[in-house]
């Protein structure tokens, strides 16, 4: 898997994923109902540095703690990429709107 692309979502976004040749994991429990932090860890973790680039859905990346989150995404190895799922109900935060709000930009 080393330097590999992988994806940590759910089983619609991971199937599409799959045919782009992605390496896919989906949390136990994933479309039964909100996942648990401690499942998305698990497979974070399985991952570790191994990998070239992770991917997390916007509807996992909101299971983990914020703290968490955000060490992630400051971590550059492996980088992580918080992403929206295939079927559009989960986004990923809007950096832009956050950025011009951090400038005093924003109206």
């Amino acid at each position: 898997m080393s330097g590999q692309c992988v994806l940590i979502g759910d089983e619609v976004t991971a199937a599409g994923f799959r045919l782009a040749g992605v390496d896919c994991r989906v949390p136990e429990g994933a479309g039964d109902g909100p996942v648990g932090a401690k499942a998305v860890q698990r497979l974070l973790d399985d991952v570790g540095a191994q990998a070239g680039m992770i991917l997390i859905t916007a509807e996992l990346a909101g299971a983990l703690p914020d703290a968490v989150l955000a060490d992630l995404l400051a971590q550059q190895r492996p980088p992580v990429l918080v992403i929206g799922d295939i079927r559009g109900r989960h986004r990923p935060a809007d950096l832009t709107i956050a950025l011009k709000r951090q400038l005093g930009l924003s109206e």
